[in-house]
């Protein structure tokens, strides 16, 4: 009994440690993604809206509201912040979202956010799921006035 025991317990300690080693290799271990500043994911960007930033910041406020798990804490309309908190499924870990505002132009504005896990040392992915899936839903509001781009301000800086 002792000997199956000890099989057993070893057995999920090796699956364990494999799926470690390769969860260690699909994500980097980070847990601050931000839009355009994180070289470990080159495809989130900041997205441009020809549009008011006062529009862009009312459909910031509602996309929290609509999204599962996002809860807004806090919306600074003068500063163009929104603050909130996105719960993970399984552990209800904590992830702290800023969503930014910059008007480029009058009737252009940039949309930035940032996505930081409370607890950790890496986050298996979840704050550029959390960018990822905030967009979806800020791009479903505000979609017939979204703009490419160019293919500079896609490319992510160097860490120096």
């Amino acid at each position: 009994m002792k000997r199956k025991l000890f099989y057993s317990s070893a057995l999920i300690l090796g699956v364990l440690i494999i799926m470690a080693l390769i969860s260690a290799t699909i994500w980097p271990v980070i847990n601050v993604v931000e839009t355009g500043k994180t070289p470990e994911y080159p495809n989130v960007i900041p997205m441009y809206y020809s549009t008011s930033s006062v529009r862009v910041l009312d459909e910031i406020q509602e996309s929290f509201k609509a999204l599962d798990k996002f809860e807004m804490i806090e919306a600074d309309i003068e500063n163009k912040v929104v603050k909130g908190t996105r719960k993970t499924r399984i552990f209800s870990f904590v992830d702290d979202i800023e969503v930014r505002v910059e008007a480029n132009t009058e009737f252009v504005s940039k949309v930035t956010i940032k996505s930081s896990s409370r607890v950790g040392k890496g986050d298996f992915g979840q704050n550029a799921r959390n960018i990822h899936a905030f967009f979806v839903e800020l791009n479903n509001r505000l979609g017939a006035v979204r703009i490419e781009p160019k293919e500079e301000e896609k490319k992510v800086p160097n860490e120096s």
